[in-house]
C-alpha cells in the first residue's frame, strides 16, 4: 500500500472504480434504463434481486424517495441479507440447485416484465437459476455483476454458466476477483470491499436514466418522494393508488 491513510486509498479505489463504470458502462446503463422505462410503459412490472451483500444495491432501488415506486424486491427467504442465522446459511442457499424455480413459481413476476438480478461473481446457483428461468418465463432480465469472475473462477451451476451468460443487458461492476480493494503487509488478507457503493452507483445510474427516458416520452415517472418532506405522504399515496396493481412491497 503506497502513500496515504487507509481511508485515503480507499476513497482512490472506489473513485476511480465509479469512474471506469462512469466511462466503459455509459451505453449498457443506457440501455438497462430504457429497458425499464419500456417495461413501464408497456405496463409491466420491475423487480430487483440480489443475495447476501448484493442484495443491498437491490434493496435500495425499492420503495425509495427518488426511485421508481415500481421497483420490487423480489425476495429469497434467507439469502436476502445477514439477519439470518448462521449468516453462512444464506451462502448456502445460493449453491442450491431448484431454489430460483421455486422463488420464481410463487411470485407475482410474470411475462413482460424486468427483473434486475445482481451477483458479484455471478457463478452460484441461484442467480443463475434465476436468471435463466425468468427469460424463459418471457421476462427481460438485466445483470448486474463483475465479468471478471467468469474468466477467473469456475461456475458453480450444473450448466457451467454465469449470470452474465444468461440476461438481456449485462452492468460490469468491474470489481477485481475477491471484492477487497486494500493490502498492507501488516495485514495477512486485502480488506476493504468497494463492491456495493460500486453496484449501488449502477443501480441509481439506470433508475435515473429511466426516469428520465419515461419524462422524454411525455410519461410521468411514477416516482416516491420523501416522507420527511412536507407533502410527501401525499404524494406517495396518489402514486401508490395509481400504480397499484405494480406495487408488491404493500400488501
Amino acid at each position: 500500500m503506497s502513500d496515504g491513510t487507509p481511508a485515503d486509498l480507499f476513497f482512490d479505489a472506489a473513485i476511480n472504480l465509479l469512474q471506469r463504470v462512469r466511462e466503459e458502462e455509459a451505453e449498457p446503463i443506457r440501455a438497462a434504463g430504457t429497458l425499464l422505462a419500456d417495461t413501464v410503459a408497456a405496463g409491466g412490472r420491475l423487480f430487483a434481486f440480489g443475495a447476501g451483500h448484493s442484495s443491498l444495491a437491490a434493496q435500495d432501488v425499492v420503495y425509495r424517495a427518488g426511485g421508481l415506486a415500481l421497483m420490487n424486491l423480489l425476495a429469497v427467504p434467507g439469502v436476502v441479507g445477514v439477519d439470518v442465522t448462521p449468516a453462512t446459511l444464506g451462502s448456502a442457499l445460493e449453491r442450491v440447485d431448484g431454489l430460483a424455480s421455486a422463488v420464481l413459481d410463487t411470485s407475482p413476476v410474470r411475462a413482460g416484465d424486468a427483473l434486475v438480478i445482481i451477483s458479484l461473481s455471478g457463478r452460484n446457483a441461484l442467480p443463475v437459476e434465476m436468471a435463466l428461468n425468468a427469460r424463459a418465463l418471457g421476462v427481460r432480465v438485466i445483470g448486474v455483476t463483475s465479468v471478471a469472475y467468469a474468466a477467473e473462477t469456475t461456475s458453480r451451476h450444473v450448466s457451467g454458466t454465469f449470470l452474465k451468460d444468461h440476461c438481456d443487458l449485462v452492468l460490469d461492476s468491474k470489481i477485481a476477483v475477491g471484492d477487497a480493494e486494500l493490502t498492507l503487509d501488516t495485514i495477512p488478507a486485502p480488506f476493504a470491499p468497494a463492491s456495493t457503493v460500486i453496484t449501488t452507483a449502477l443501480m441509481q445510474a439506470v433508475m435515473a436514466t429511466a426516469a428520465a427516458t419515461l419524462a422524454e416520452r411525455g410519461i410521468e415517472p411514477p416516482l416516491l418522494r420523501s416522507g420527511n418532506v412536507d407533502g410527501g405522504h401525499e404524494w406517495n399515496g396518489r402514486v401508490m393508488r395509481e400504480y397499484g396493481d405494480r406495487i408488491f412491497y404493500r400488501h
